[in-house]
Protein backbone atom coordinates (compact mmCIF):
# COMPACT_ATOMS: atom_id res chain seq x y z
CA UNK A 1 0.00 0.00 0.00
CA UNK A 2 1.37 3.45 -0.88
CA UNK A 3 2.39 5.68 2.02
CA UNK A 4 -0.18 8.26 3.06
CA UNK A 5 0.43 11.71 4.47
CA UNK A 6 -0.99 13.16 7.70
CA UNK A 7 -4.09 14.64 6.03
CA UNK A 8 -4.90 11.36 4.26
CA UNK A 9 -4.45 9.51 7.56
CA UNK A 10 -6.82 11.96 9.26
CA UNK A 11 -9.47 11.42 6.55
CA UNK A 12 -9.03 7.64 6.74
CA UNK A 13 -9.42 7.67 10.52
CA UNK A 14 -12.57 9.80 10.29
CA UNK A 15 -13.98 7.44 7.64
CA UNK A 16 -13.25 4.36 9.73
CA UNK A 17 -14.97 5.98 12.73
CA UNK A 18 -18.04 6.77 10.61
CA UNK A 19 -17.60 10.51 11.03
CA UNK A 20 -17.90 11.36 7.32
CA UNK A 21 -21.23 11.97 5.62
CA UNK A 22 -21.96 12.02 1.90
CA UNK A 23 -22.94 15.36 0.40
CA UNK A 24 -24.05 13.82 -2.91
CA UNK A 25 -27.73 13.78 -3.77
CA UNK A 26 -29.53 10.57 -4.68
CA UNK A 27 -29.54 11.65 -8.33
CA UNK A 28 -25.79 12.26 -8.26
CA UNK A 29 -25.16 8.89 -6.61
CA UNK A 30 -27.26 7.15 -9.28
CA UNK A 31 -25.30 8.94 -12.00
CA UNK A 32 -21.97 7.96 -10.42
CA UNK A 33 -23.05 4.33 -10.01
CA UNK A 34 -24.14 4.13 -13.67
CA UNK A 35 -20.84 5.63 -14.81
CA UNK A 36 -18.88 3.21 -12.63
CA UNK A 37 -20.79 0.23 -14.02
CA UNK A 38 -20.28 1.36 -17.61
CA UNK A 39 -16.56 1.94 -17.00
CA UNK A 40 -16.04 -1.38 -15.25
CA UNK A 41 -17.49 -3.48 -18.08
CA UNK A 42 -14.62 -4.94 -20.03
CA UNK A 43 -16.04 -6.83 -22.96
CA UNK A 44 -13.03 -7.09 -25.28
CA UNK A 45 -9.71 -8.89 -25.03
CA UNK A 46 -6.52 -7.52 -26.60
CA UNK A 47 -3.14 -9.15 -27.04
CA UNK A 48 -0.07 -6.96 -27.50
CA UNK A 49 3.64 -7.57 -27.75
CA UNK A 50 5.94 -5.55 -25.51
CA UNK A 51 9.66 -5.56 -24.98
CA UNK A 52 10.79 -7.43 -21.88
CA UNK A 53 12.15 -4.19 -20.47
CA UNK A 54 8.88 -2.30 -20.95
CA UNK A 55 6.88 -5.12 -19.38
CA UNK A 56 9.25 -5.25 -16.40
CA UNK A 57 8.99 -1.48 -15.94
CA UNK A 58 5.18 -1.67 -16.12
CA UNK A 59 5.13 -4.46 -13.56
CA UNK A 60 7.34 -2.43 -11.20
CA UNK A 61 5.07 0.63 -11.57
CA UNK A 62 2.03 -1.57 -10.94
CA UNK A 63 3.59 -2.94 -7.76
CA UNK A 64 4.31 0.62 -6.61
CA UNK A 65 0.67 1.56 -7.27
CA UNK A 66 -0.66 -1.64 -5.70
CA UNK A 67 -2.61 -2.77 -8.78
CA UNK A 68 -2.23 -5.68 -11.21
CA UNK A 69 -0.11 -4.73 -14.21
CA UNK A 70 -2.94 -5.48 -16.66
CA UNK A 71 -5.14 -3.02 -14.77
CA UNK A 72 -2.40 -0.39 -14.97
CA UNK A 73 -2.07 -0.89 -18.73
CA UNK A 74 -5.86 -0.62 -19.19
CA UNK A 75 -5.92 2.52 -17.04
CA UNK A 76 -3.14 4.20 -19.02
CA UNK A 77 -4.85 3.35 -22.31
CA UNK A 78 -8.18 4.66 -21.02
CA UNK A 79 -6.60 7.91 -19.88
CA UNK A 80 -4.91 8.28 -23.27
CA UNK A 81 -8.07 7.82 -25.34
CA UNK A 82 -10.08 10.15 -23.09
CA UNK A 83 -7.43 12.87 -23.28
CA UNK A 84 -6.53 12.71 -19.60
CA UNK A 85 -3.02 11.33 -20.05
CA UNK A 86 -0.58 14.23 -20.07
CA UNK A 87 3.13 14.03 -20.65
CA UNK A 88 5.22 15.74 -17.99
CA UNK A 89 6.40 19.12 -19.15
CA UNK A 90 10.17 19.49 -19.14
CA UNK A 91 12.43 22.37 -20.02
CA UNK A 92 15.14 20.06 -21.34
CA UNK A 93 15.13 18.66 -24.83
CA UNK A 94 13.83 15.14 -25.19
CA UNK A 95 16.37 12.39 -24.56
CA UNK A 96 14.97 10.52 -27.56
CA UNK A 97 17.09 10.60 -30.68
CA UNK A 98 15.66 12.71 -33.47
CA UNK A 99 13.83 10.75 -36.11
CA UNK A 100 15.13 11.03 -39.62
CA UNK A 101 12.62 12.07 -42.22
CA UNK A 102 12.58 10.32 -45.54
CA UNK A 103 12.97 12.43 -48.62
CA UNK A 104 9.78 12.54 -50.60
CA UNK A 105 9.90 11.47 -54.21
CA UNK A 106 9.78 14.17 -56.82
CA UNK A 107 11.65 16.81 -54.80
Amino acid sequence: MPKIDAYENEVLTAFEKGQLKSVATKAELAKFKAAARATAIKDRRVNIRLTSGDLSDIQVKALEEGVPYQTLIASVLHKYVTGRLAEPRTTKQSSRPATKRRATSGS
